[in-house]
């Protein structure tokens, strides 16, 4: 029976993709504005109110000289549509996912590579201090070191911190191929004939690295993704009014009862980008 699960995935992936990085284009409303909130605030999925679009009056009732603003996914306690900062957030929530993944895969391949390759007291050293790393909770220092650094960090500053923390695995499973690799014929080959280490790392050993880096990459980046909506549903993540999947969900997670969608929509999209990362993972592995 033919295997879907890449199709699946990919499908997913790309939509939410297309959603989030053309929010530009496909949101309805601006993402930040705050609708009139004694008549905007918490409508359901759906509603439809008009606006003057001289004086900016908010009517549910249409008038003339009004324009319709309808909001899709309701709105927040302030007025604000769902819809468009659930396809802003998610566009903040990714791009921090792919920019960590880079950081995360440069320093584990660097440190992978060098302690599987000269190995003795180098990857003595360094796997004791990987060690050290993996044995405290990945979620408690990201917090303490959010903490310590500043609560209200920047992009850059939320891509750094997850990139710097989500390595330890990666340079972990290079090593462990690396250690393959070196007693293969052709690197011992290519040993006998005077290659320097720097040439055999480079042009024999990273270019059999690529096909698990890729696997693991797919299923890194969704965890990369939960983590920074964990930090910013804490609030130490990305800071309100700029919207990432986090923080929405925090927004009403007092309103659960009362106004469901807040939290339901940006958790939804969430939960479908993690499904589908994992998905495309697992098709990935059946391939290899």
């Amino acid at each position: 029976m033919k295997n879907y699960n890449g199709l699946v995935g990919w499908t997913i992936f790309l939509i939410l993709i297309f959603l989030t990085f053309f929010a530009n284009f496909l949101s309805l409303n601006p993402p930040l504005k705050q609708f009139k909130p004694t008549i905007c605030a918490k409508l359901k999925p759906f509603s439809v109110v008009y606006e003057d679009e001289k004086t900016k009056e908010i009517s549910k009732e249409k008038k003339e000289g009004y324009k319709k603003i309808i909001f899709p996914f309701g709105t927040d306690g302030y007025g604000r549509c769902i819809f468009s900062r659930v396809l802003y957030g998610g566009r903040i929530s990714i791009q921090i996912g792919v920019f960590s993944l880079f950081i995360s895969l440069f320093l584990g391949t660097f440190i992978g590579l060098v302690s599987g390759y000269f190995g003795k007291f180098i990857d003595m050293i360094l796997m004791r201090f990987v060690d050290s790393l993996l044995a405290f909770p990945r979620l408690f220092l990201l917090i303490t070191l959010t903490g310590i650094m500043d609560k209200k960090l920047s992009f850059f500053g939320i891509v750094i911190i997850l990139g710097i923390f989500s390595w330890m695995e990666v340079s972990r499973l290079v090593r462990g191929q690396v250690l393959s690799l070196k007693e293969r014929d052709f690197i011992l080959n290519a040993k006998a004939i005077g290659a320097s280490d720097f040439y055999i790392i480079f042009q024999h050993i990273l270019p059999h690295l690529k096909g698990i880096l890729l696997v693991d990459s797919t299923l890194r980046i969704a965890g990369l993704i939960l983590a920074e909506s964990a930090l910013s549903f804490l609030g130490l993540g990305v800071q309100p009014p700029n919207p990432s999947w986090g923080n929405i969900i925090a927004d009403g997670k007092d309103l659960l009862f009362e106004a469901w969608w807040i939290s339901f929509f940006p958790g939804l999209f969430l939960s479908l980008t993690i499904f589908s990362l994992y998905l495309i993972g697992e098709s990935c592995l059946e391939k290899k």
